[in-house]
């Protein structure tokens, strides 16, 4: 494997790691959840995702860091 191919992935998984810890990931998976196991209901927008998984997290500061 070259440096260039070995570096790429690398990165790549870094990349994905990140992506994890900080939650942007969240949405991509309710979105696959929702199509397979529930077909025929709506799946929210983004933002109505993001509004509703922050709520939770405010209701129940073990869900989630809070700075303040």
């Amino acid at each position: 494997m070259s440096v260039a191919v070995s570096a790429r992935s690398a990165v790549s998984k870094i990349w994905w790691y990140v992506r994890e810890l900080t939650g942007e990931t969240a949405y991509e998976r309710y979105v696959a959840h929702a199509r397979k196991d529930h077909p025929d209901a709506p799946v929210c927008s983004r933002r109505a995702f993001e509004r509703a998984r922050t709520d939770r997290q405010e209701a129940d500061p073990r869900q989630g860091f809070r700075c303040c």
